[in-house]
């Protein structure tokens, strides 16, 4: 059940803006890992926010529009495929957290935070487990994290045709995999996630 009450908690230790951070595309061979960090006005009413992984594309779409309308504050940011290659995924997404909380044109006091591990930020916060799935500030992060995300991906679509990224998104499908085969890969694609699938012939 995705609520407030993370929130409110953060609120009574005196901290004034709270905002949620989630990240999208850890995984992909290719693309940007994306980060957002999202600062809701107390008990929002978003009907259907969740985890944006449990969510269709069409509704995503939907709540990604409500949520920029009804946020107090967020900010959006990205890591590129070559500063996930030059310092590794998880420092990269730190990366895109950072900037996605710099770029809050509210500044935010404190931060609730996906996962297990606390990134670097310039404010205080704390990590929850699962929290797209609980805390509703960390599940619109995920949904603006996601969106955006998506959004560059069915762009480089059009740039690079033959890998058909608005299908997977650069994911590690089959269908992925196989392109990667026939064609090697492009600009986009992560050369530190590709070794074990391609060997070293394209290197």
């Amino acid at each position: 059940m995705v609520d407030f009450s993370w929130e409110r908690q953060a609120r009574e230790k005196g901290f004034a803006a709270v905002c949620g951070i989630d990240e999208a595309g850890r995984g992909p061979l290719a693309g940007p890992v994306y980060a957002a960090a999202v600062i809701l006005p107390d008990g929002l009413l978003l009907p259907g926010l969740n985890d944006s992984k449990k969510l269709t594309e069409k509704k995503r779409e939907l709540l990604f529009d409500e949520i920029c309308a009804e946020a107090v504050a967020y900010g959006i940011g990205y890591a590129t495929e070559q500063e996930i290659d030059e310092v590794n995924i998880l420092q990269a997404t730190y990366l895109a957290m950072a900037r996605a909380v710099e770029a809050l044109p509210v500044p935010a006091a404190y931060a609730l935070v996906d996962g297990n591990r606390m990134p670097p930020l310039s404010i205080p916060g704390e990590t929850i487990v699962k929290g797209d799935g609980c805390c509703a500030s960390i599940a619109a992060a995920s949904i603006l994290a996601k969106v955006s995300r998506d959004r560059v991906m069915k762009e480089m679509d059009s740039v690079y045709p033959q890998y058909q990224f608005a299908k997977h998104k650069g994911y590690g499908t089959k269908l992925h995999r196989e392109l990667l085969q026939q064609y090697g890969p492009c600009p986009i694609h992560r050369r530190s996630f590709l070794k074990k699938i391609l060997g070293d012939s394209h290197e």
